[in-house]
């Protein structure tokens, strides 16, 4: 394998990652954002609200699109088992 198949594989792996994690990020800053603004205008200040609701819609993310995700994951190792015949040592 050569440079351009590493920096190919490396930038999949990226963009891979990306997907994989992005719309949970997303949805913890979303939600993250919204309870902090709830909490200012309340001026409710306890640590533990901002937990469950993330919990929540994290659970709720995951059982949505965590098929898709899982579909991802197991399509990108796939491609990368195929290209250990392309690794010459």
């Amino acid at each position: 394998m050569n440079e351009t198949g590493v920096i190919d594989l490396v930038r999949e792996a990226m963009w891979v990652g990306g997907l994989v994690a992005g719309p949970i990020l997303i949805t913890v800053l979303l939600v993250g954002v919204i309870v902090g603004i709830f909490q200012a205008a309340t001026s409710i200040n306890e640590m533990t609200l901002s937990f469950l609701p993330k919990l929540v819609a994290v659970m709720l993310l995951i059982l949505l699109v965590g098929g898709w995700q899982l579909q991802l994951l197991v399509d990108f190792t796939r491609r990368i088992f195929e290209r250990i015949a392309d690794v010459g040592l």
